[in-house]
């Protein structure tokens, strides 16, 4: 069995057959999908998803950093965050962690500062109510860590989303908590850096993603990405680290299992 710990089937790219890609994961063997929230103009349909599969899904609540970009109402979108997970709405039983957070500065780094702040009070949200977080980051892993290393010791645990960065930053990060390291399709990239990265990180450490629709892992690079394909990336890393596929599937599930407690 396997449980895709960042997937986005509740995106509209699903709308026309969703209940199809839930039976294909289903049928490939995962047994848990991981919802992250990104902010509210999708939550609803994150809510949708929850009452229609609650026994497959793990909803999570959070505001994305990209959606505090060039927003006037972010702030408000954190306090419905921290509303919603001390009363979660009609069908949701509870939210597993805090997700997704963290810094993206891609695009532009004209938001930094309110990027930074929204982090940071997700962070502690997580420490208030003994969530985990899930954090994104993209071109900002030398200012992400160094805000995670600030909560060292303070019981911070979670996952490290899409993770791409170096060896280096990997034990860096492993250091400050309790932290696992989600792996998606980039993995299965041709000449993908990231290959060589995992052949030198713990399966201990690691979760298997596919953060459908997105990163659509070989042999289906440039389709839409389901969660049925996480499969591709248990097996590329069974490859990369000489190890059965049975094993990668039942350490990064007891792995999840562990960090959301499922």
């Amino acid at each position: 069995m396997l449980i895709d710990t960042h997937s986005h089937i509740y995106d509209e790219a699903f709308d026309e057959d969703r209940d199809e890609v839930v039976e294909r994961a289903v049928a490939e063997g995962v047994e848990r999908i991981i919802l992250p929230a990104i902010d509210g103009e999708s939550n609803e349909r994150l809510f949708a998803m929850c009452r229609d599969y609650k026994e497959l899904v793990v909803p999570l609540m959070g505001l994305h950093p990209t959606s505090v970009n060039d927003n006037p109402r972010w702030r408000d979108e954190l306090a419905e965050v921290e509303r919603l997970i001390e009363n979660p709405p009609q069908g949701v039983e509870r939210f597993y962690g805090v997700g997704e957070i963290g810094l993206d500065l891609y695009w532009s780094h004209d938001w930094q500062a309110e990027q930074t702040e929204a982090f940071r009070a997700q962070v502690e949200l997580a420490l208030a109510y003994d969530l985990p977080i899930v954090v994104h980051t993209r071109d900002a892993w030398e200012e992400m860590a160094a805000i995670v290393e600030e909560y060292r010791g303070r019981g911070l645990r979670g996952v490290f989303h899409a993770f791409s960065s170096d060896v280096a930053m990997y034990e860096r990060l492993r250091e400050c908590g309790d932290f696992l390291f989600g792996i998606g399709g980039v993995v299965t990239f041709k000449k993908s850096a990231l290959a060589e990265v995992v052949r030198a990180m713990r399966l201990e450490d690691l979760v298997v993603e596919t953060d459908a629709p997105y990163l659509t892992p070989a042999p289906h690079r440039g389709t839409r990405n389901e969660s049925s394909y996480v499969r591709f990336v248990a097996a590329k890393i069974a490859e990369l680290q000489g190890v059965d596929y049975e094993l990668v599937a039942e350490q990064t599930t007891a792995n999840a299992k562990r960090i959301f407690r499922l």
